[in-house]
């Protein structure tokens, strides 16, 4: 019998959760906070991404070729980044702090596994047979949050040049592929209620982009780092109308979409706060400390009780339903897998959401 079908945005949950632990890092080294809580934080995180590695990993190896399909798969694939992302995110928040060594080992391995899974999606996508409408901003976390999280990593563990080389990936990948996210967001048929909460990524490059910077170049509000300022304030505002979609959503495993993205978004304008030292810049900081915490606190608590209740993850199928519904290339699969948000269904390129 197949196991529960474990979605790869599941993965989402350990991301937010560093993205968050980095944050009061941030904040305790500017003496706001005490470390030991940012601490907590990313020692959650890696324990929400290895239960997600361990209950994937066990659905994968009872259900033929389910690995292979949700790689290839359109809508779901990109979010598989999050498995190799996200620890090495923890390497250097939570590692490289107190054991600087093994901090750098852990960075380096997860770092070479990004680059390899983002150039592996940067080929099949080439290759592949892809659908503009099935197009959405999750497609910026191989290689966009890959490459700009890896430059943070690597300027954190010390490694300079592998930090400014992966800067760039980052940075033309997100000018590339942004440019055709916002295209097909601009002049095709809405998202469907599903992939909604992957708007909220467009907050994320610009503020990702900030913190790898900064990680280079501390405190350094030079003309790079006003023009990332610049496009992340934008996205931010942009954000605004689209409050009523975001809020007639339903709680789902989707909804960790908004997190890694806002605490990153957190995250950078601490570093500005502290850089500029605006007149009442500890009430600022503590403000923004407070609002990310308790959004994604909130979040997390859904979470949980959603598990309690057992309606995180979809329920097992019997195996002749399992194979019959199997992802594959060449129809989405439901990039969610919870209760709560209808699948995504299959689009003609003429239809709406």
């Amino acid at each position: 019998m197949s196991a529960t079908r474990v979605p790869l945005n599941f993965f989402g949950i350990g991301f937010g959760l560093a993205g968050l632990g980095e944050a009061w890092g941030f904040a305790a080294g500017q003496g706001l906070a005490p470390r030991w809580a940012g601490d907590a934080i990313l020692a959650l995180s890696a324990v929400a991404w290895l239960a997600g590695i361990s209950l994937y990993l066990r659905y994968a190896a009872t259900t033929r070729g389910a690995f292979a399909a949700d790689l290839r798969d359109n809508v779901a694939g990109p979010f598989a980044s999050l498995a190799v992302i996200t620890p090495m995110l923890l390497a250097a928040a939570g590692i490289a702090p107190h054991a600087a060594t093994a901090g750098r080992v852990l960075v380096d391995i997860f770092l070479v596994l990004t680059i390899l899974l983002g150039g592996w999606f940067t080929g099949y996508w080439i290759y592949g047979s892809l659908n503009l409408d099935r197009l959405h901003p999750g497609y910026f976390l191989p290689t966009v949050a890959g490459g700009l999280v890896a430059s943070d990593s690597a300027a954190v563990a010390g490694e300079r040049l592998l930090a400014e080389m992966m800067l760039g990936l980052g940075l033309v990948c997100w000018f590339i592929l942004g440019s055709m996210i916002l295209a097909r967001l601009f002049f095709r048929p809405a998202l469907p209620a599903a992939l909604a909460p992957t708007m909220a990524i467009e907050v994320a490059p610009a503020a990702v982009a900030s913190i790898a910077y900064f990680a280079l170049r501390p405190g350094r509000t030079d003309i790079f780092a006003a023009a990332l300022a610049g496009y992340g304030l934008l996205m931010i505002l942009a954000q605004l109308p689209l409050l009523p979609i975001y809020l007639r959503l339903r709680f789902a495993l989707s909804t960790w979409a908004f997190t890694f993205s806002w605490a990153a978004v957190a995250s950078t304008a601490l570093l500005w706060i502290g850089a500029t030292h605006p007149a009442g810049h500890r009430v600022y900081s503590y403000l923004v400390l407070g609002v990310i915490s308790v959004f994604i606190g909130a979040i997390a608590a859904r979470t949980g009780l959603a598990i309690s209740r057992r309606q995180l993850l979809p329920a097992p199928a019997p195996p002749a339903a399992a194979a019959a519904a199997a992802p594959s290339p060449s129809v989405p699969s439901p990039a969610t897998g919870q209760s709560g948000v209808p699948p995504v269904a299959a689009r003609s390129s003429g239809s709406n959401a």
